[in-house]
C-alpha cells in the first residue's frame, strides 16, 4: 500500500484527543521515521490549521490527522438537567452549587472535513463511524490516504466497501475510545490478537494492529500475524514530548497494578483509562448518562477544574492495560528504541 511506504518503520503514534498530542511531538516521531498522528477531533478549524502550520515548521515528514465522524446533537432541556443530576456527585464533591452548561456540544465534524481537504496532511483517519463513499472520494482527489478504525470484522468490511487505504484493528485492551460503530460498544470484546487475525483474513486491505503494544517485540508479533504497521498510544502519552498534565503522566508512569478499565462515565462512548473516583462515583448510573458528546461537553468544566487543582482522581486517565510497561523517554528515543527491540532475534 503506497502510503505505508510513507514512513520506513511500520509505528503510527496514536491519536488522542484532548492536547495529548502536541505538534513537537507529532513531529518527532515522523521525523523518526514513524507516523505522527494528531487527534483533531475537539479542535475547532482555526487550532487544527495553527498545529498543522507548526508541525510543518518542525518536519517534512508526512503525518496523520485524526476525527470522530459525528454529527452535532441537539439534546432537550430535560434530557440536559437529568444529566447534570446525575452527575451531581461529581461537581458536589468540587463545592460547587451547579453544574455550567456547555457553549458547544462539539465541533463541526462538516467544517473539519473541509480544513482536512484544505490542509491535505498525507494520511486522515476516523472513528466513532464511518464516512460516505463521496467523502472518501473527495479526500482521496486530495491526495489524502483514508483510514477507518475498526473493533469488529464487520467495521472492517464495511471500510473496505467505500474504498478506505487501511483500517486500524482496535482491540479492546487499547487505551480511550473505543471505535465501535455497527454494534453495541459492549458487544465489541475482540482481544487486539484474536481481530487482528480475524481481519486480516476478512479484507484485502492493509491492517494496523492496536491495543497492548508496548515494545519492538510486540510489534516483531503482530508483523508476523500479518500486520502492516502497529498503532501505539500509551507508549507514546508518556514521552517527554506529550501534552497530558503531569500529574496524569505520573500515574501512568507508576501504574504498576493499577487497573483499568472501559468506562462511559466521563464521555457517553466507552473508553478505557485508569480506573479512579469518578468511575466509581458513577459506575451506578453508567448506562444512564447521556451518549458522547453530550456527557463528554457535560463532563468537561469538571476535568478542567481536577486539571487546575491537579487531582487526577476526577481526570479522565486515558490508556491501555499495558500502561505497566511504558517507559519515560523523548520520542525520538521511543523510536530508536521500538526498531532496535524489533530488529533483535
Amino acid at each position: 500500500m503506497e502510503f505505508l511506504n510513507l514512513f520506513p518503520h511500520p509505528i503510527i503514534q496514536g491519536p488522542m484527543a484532548g492536547g495529548s498530542n502536541t505538534p513537537a511531538q507529532v513531529a518527532a516521531v515522523s521525523n523518526a521515521g514513524g507516523l505522527g498522528s494528531v487527534g483533531a477531533s475537539l479542535l475547532a478549524p482555526d487550532t487544527i490549521r495553527a498545529q498543522v502550520a507548526e508541525i510543518r515548521r518542525l518536519s517534512d515528514k508526512p503525518f496523520m490527522l485524526n476525527f470522530f465522524v459525528q454529527n452535532t446533537p441537539s439534546p432537550s432541556d430535560e434530557e440536559v438537567a437529568r444529566a447534570k443530576e446525575l452527575l451531581r456527585p461529581v461537581w458536589e464533591s468540587l463545592g460547587w452549587d451547579s453544574l455550567p452548561t456547555p457553549a458547544k456540544w462539539c465541533e463541526d465534524f462538516t467544517a473539519q472535513f473541509e480544513t482536512l481537504i484544505e490542509l491535505k496532511s498525507a494520511v486522515a483517519s476516523f472513528t466513532f463511524n464511518i464516512l460516505e463513499r463521496a467523502q472518501v472520494e473527495r479526500l482521496h482527489a486530495a491526495g489524502i490516504a483514508v483510514v477507518g478504525t475498526v473493533t469488529t470484522v464487520g467495521e472492517a468490511q464495511a471500510w473496505e466497501s467505500i474504498g478506505a487505504d487501511a483500517v486500524v484493528a482496535s482491540g479492546v485492551e487499547a487505551g480511550g475510545h473505543r471505535g465501535t460503530f455497527l454494534v453495541d460498544q459492549r458487544e465489541a470484546t475482540m482481544g487486539a490478537l484474536e481481530l487482528l487475525a480475524a481481519v486480516v483474513k476478512a479484507v484485502q486491505i492493509p491492517v494496523i494492529s492496536a491495543g497492548n503494544i508496548m515494545t519492538g517485540a510486540d510489534i516483531r508479533e503482530r508483523l508476523a500475524m500479518g500486520a502492516s504497521a502497529v498503532q501505539m498510544g500509551t507508549a507514546f502519552l508518556v514521552t517527554e514530548e506529550s501534552g497530558i498534565h503531569p500529574s496524569y503522566k505520573q500515574r501512568l508512569l507508576h501504574a504498576g497494578n493499577a487497573p483499568t478499565r472501559l468506562t462511559r462515565t466521563f464521555s457517553g462512548r466507552y473508553a478505557r483509562g485508569l480506573e479512579n473516583t469518578f468511575m466509581q462515583h458513577l459506575s451506578a448510573v453508567e448506562l444512564q448518562l447521556p451518549p458522547y458528546p453530550v456527557q463528554n461537553a457535560l463532563t468537561g468544566s469538571i476535568r478542567a477544574e481536577a486539571a487546575k487543582r491537579g487531582d487526577t482522581e476526577l481526570m479522565s486517565m486515558w490508556c491501555g492495560t499495558g500502561v505497566a510497561r511504558a517507559r519515560s523517554m523523548s520520542c525520538a528515543q521511543l523510536m530508536e528504541t521500538l526498531v532496535a527491540e524489533m530488529h533483535q532475534a
